[in-house]
């Protein structure tokens, strides 16, 4: 099949090479404009179109999708279909319905669950024991066009935004293969989605991993995971930022001290009363400084138990 193929981070390079492998002409590779990325700010490739240029595969990169010049070049390319996944652009009724297939999103849940920029993220966040990936049919809506096939992968216990972004990522490399052979074959079946039982998996910002220490030890934890490797959970100590990075829940009942304080300090943790439960904090960084565990931490600062961890 001829392909364009559209997207952007990290998340859409196995897709794409999974469409290379299994022999789809992969006409063009359309992504985000180059970046400044750095201290020094220097002009970086999106990972899409690095994968493309190594695959000897046009690329295509327009500031604004929606402008009529870009419906005229995609056109040029004659293509049976098109991949969308995390391209990040809102494409126009004009490039849906440009080629005899119309455009395949691949989506980092189980539809219509987490609809949104941030399904991975939100799924561990909000306690998901199992999420997957969804192809579907794009129409103009947000995440809301007809499923193809799904995909489920459990969420382990330790799960982080990193390792489930890994997992659903080659997933969704193999679920995009299959659902184009499907199509091929005219095998594939669409089905309508309902309403979300979630809310909509709203972009991350770094405002969000400032941690309240009135939620839940669980609840805490689960927002360490989700916000790791971006933007990181963080609370204040001494005047700085500190990340965690790794943490614990522990226990259920609530304490006499009040939520934020150090309750213990060992040889390589120390644990922070919550709103419910104690959290065990395993892995931290200060500003300038590598992330280190917890006893890396404490030899080179003293923390007591009493002192207060704080939102500001």
């Amino acid at each position: 099949m001829r392909v364009i193929f559209m997207g952007t981070p990290d998340f859409s390079v196995g897709t794409l090479e999974a469409l290379v492998a299994a022999g789809h002409d992969v006409c063009l590779a359309v992504t985000q404009p180059d970046k400044p990325r750095g201290r020094g700010k220097e002009m970086q490739f999106p990972p899409v179109k690095e994968a493309a240029l190594r695959h000897n595969i046009p690329v295509y990169q327009p500031k604004k999708i929606r402008d009529p010049q870009c419906v005229e070049e995609l056109e040029k390319y004659h293509a049976d279909n098109m991949v969308v996944i995390a391209f990040g652009q809102i494409l126009p009724k004009t490039i849906l319905d440009m080629t005899p297939y119309g455009c395949v999103n691949v989506h980092a849940s189980l539809l219509p669950k987490y609809r949104g920029a941030a399904p991975i993220q939100w799924a561990i966040i909000n306690g998901e024991t199992v999420t997957g990936v969804t192809t579907m049919q794009m129409d103009e809506g947000l995440d809301t066009g007809d499923m193809i096939m799904k995909t489920e992968v459990p969420v382990a216990e330790d799960e982080t935004g990193e390792s489930l972004h890994d997992k659903l990522a080659a997933a969704g490399a193999k679920l995009c293969v299959e659902t184009l052979e499907a199509l091929e074959n005219k095998t594939a079946t669409f089905e309508k989605q309902g309403e979300s039982p979630t809310a909509y998996a709203k972009m991350l910002t770094k405002e969000m991993g400032n941690i309240d220490w009135n939620s839940s030890a669980v609840q805490i934890e689960r927002l360490v995971r989700g916000m790791n490797s971006w933007p990181s959970a963080y609370t204040h100590w001494n005047g700085k930022v500190l990340k965690i990075w790794k943490a614990k829940a522990e226990g259920n009942g609530t304490g006499e001290a009040a939520p934020g304080t150090v309750t213990m300090v060992g040889k390589n943790e120390l644990s922070v009363q919550t709103g419910d439960g104690v959290l065990r904090v395993l892995e931290v960084q200060l500003p300038g400084k590598k992330r280190m565990d917890t006893g890396a931490f404490l030899r080179g600062n003293k923390v007591e138990p009493g002192v207060l961890f704080t939102e500001e």
